[in-house]
């Protein structure tokens, strides 16, 4: 309960946030609102303006960094900056981080949204809100709420 209650005012910034990035093209490794980032640089760029700073991380990062990277990079750096959330305790404006198929680490990351729906950097696309549907429910490797301050 105390997860729920204390990140709420997160969630809704970071819903709002997000929002105001639906159609930045996707550019790998960037992080600029309209002009273009992928699922990284959009869950980063959330980061900025809710706490009117980045996060320090190492920005250079192949495609498939996650293929040839030992360990679970990107949830070691989420579970050290973000709350952990149980899958069935996650809300919108909640990251989701994803695996493409099991046994391999998890690299893509999304903000759960509102109405079955979740906003991301689709690469090849844009930031988008798609449907969350099975495909994705199933892909979970974690959930993760952004800090209060």
């Amino acid at each position: 309960m105390a997860v729920r209650s204390s990140h709420d005012t997160a969630r809704a910034r970071a819903l709002e946030i997000a929002k105001g990035w639906i159609g930045t093209p996707y550019r790998h490794q960037a992080s600029r609102k309209g002009v273009g980032c992928d699922c990284l640089g959009l869950i980063l760029g959330i980061w900025r303006e809710l706490y009117g700073s980045g996060v320090e991380i190492p920005r250079a990062y192949s495609a498939d960094w996650a293929e040839t990277s030992p360990g679970e990079p990107l949830l070691d750096a989420l579970r050290e900056r973000c709350a952990t959330v149980d899958v069935n305790d996650m809300r919108p404006g909640d990251i989701l981080a994803f695996r493409w198929q099991a046994g391999a680490a998890a690299k893509h990351l999304a903000l759960l949204a509102p109405e079955k729906r979740i906003i991301h950097a689709y690469e090849g696309h844009a930031v988008i809100a798609s449907p969350f549907v099975p495909h994705w429910r199933r892909r979970i490797a974690g959930v993760f709420a952004f800090p209060h301050h």
